[in-house]
Order: structure tokens, then C-alpha cells, then sequence
């Protein structure tokens, strides 16, 4: 059986690598195995912050939707309590998007939460 050499294949493999690696330290752009490498770790990090990303947003919105209720005198957990309890169906990117654009109606309903949240009896 003849001997087979890769040519042209392994040199676009080799490329193909390389044009992804591109932008990466040292010699992780330059040689095809530490490319490899570069690559797979590259992967990983922006696997786990894609979720990292969401995680940090939904803190963003916590954040502002906490602001917006202590200046009305409401602390967050009884907000969302009083949310669940009144039966109001907005998620927190809702709720922080109303508190910045519309702080009259997010005003309506923090007083709808409270008083929903107040109306419910304590538990021993």
C-alpha cells in the first residue's frame, strides 16, 4: 500500500487553527500546538461566562429594583412577596426597566405589592 502524506490537508488544518487562535499571547498564535491548547481553555472561559453574564444582570436588576423600593419605603423581599401575593406577573428585567423609564407606574405597583404583602397573615 502507498505511503500518504497529508499535504494541502494538514497545511489548512494547521491554518485553520492558527487564523482562530489569532489575537492570543505569546506563542499561543504562532505554533499550532500551543494554538490547540489556547483554543480549548479560550472555550471553556467563554462557556462559563456566557451563564457568569446572566447571573451578573439579574444582580443588576435586583440591585436597581432595591433602590427603586427603599425610596418608597419597601424592602425587596416585600416587594417580591407582595408581587407573588397580588398576583402581578412582571420578571425582574420588567421591573427594573419600569423603575429607571416609568417610576409613576412602578409607584402603582409597589403600592399594590405592599399592600398585598401586608394583607397576608404572618406566619408563626
Amino acid at each position: 500500500m502507498p505511503r500518504v502524506r497529508k499535504g494541502a490537508a494538514r497545511t489548512q488544518a494547521r491554518k485553520r487553527i492558527l487564523r482562530r487562535a489569532r489575537g492570543h499571547y505569546g506563542s499561543g498564535h504562532k505554533s499550532k500546538y500551543k494554538a490547540e491548547f489556547a483554543l480549548i481553555r479560550a472555550g471553556v472561559y467563554q462557556f462559563r461566562d456566557r451563564r457568569r453574564l446572566k447571573r451578573n444582570v439579574r444582580r443588576l436588576w435586583i440591585t436597581r429594583i432595591t433602590a427603586a423600593c427603599r425610596m418608597r419605603n419597601a424592602r425587596y423581599s416585600q416587594f417580591i412577596n407582595g408581587l407573588k401575593m397580588a398576583g402581578i406577573l412582571l420578571n425582574r428585567k420588567m421591573l427594573s426597566e419600569l423603575a429607571i423609564t416609568d417610576p409613576k407606574v412602578f409607584d402603582q405597583i409597589c403600592e399594590m405589592a405592599v399592600k398585598a404583602s401586608k394583607a397576608q397573615p404572618a406566619k408563626a
